[in-house]
């Protein structure tokens, strides 16, 4: 069986990462908290690069950029099957 899936707090992962910065060991975090190694891998990199936990936040340039292409393509894509039906229906009259 799986373990439910568990929610952090923002404050909860900042004393986590404070402890790391202040020497504690990976190990000793993963096993007193009973963490994945992961997760506080994630955290880690996550708030030295952006000092947010957010996954918006922590996105890289190019990431941000796809995801705004693939919106748009949908986009695109709508607006052409509606030019489509449109057509079919000027075509018919």
């Amino acid at each position: 069986m799986s373990k439910k899936r568990r929610t952090f707090s923002t404050e909860f992962k900042k004393q986590v990462v404070a402890l790391y910065e202040g020497g504690k060991s990976r190990q000793d975090i993963v096993r007193e908290y009973d963490l994945t190694a992961s997760a506080l891998d994630r955290w880690i990199t996550q708030f030295q690069q952006s000092g947010s936990f957010k996954e918006r936040d922590n996105r890289s340039p190019e990431e941000q950029e796809l995801m705004e292409l693939r919106k748009r393509n949908k986009q695109l894509e709508m607006e052409v099957d509606i030019l489509k039906q449109a057509a079919l229906i000027m075509g018919r009259k």
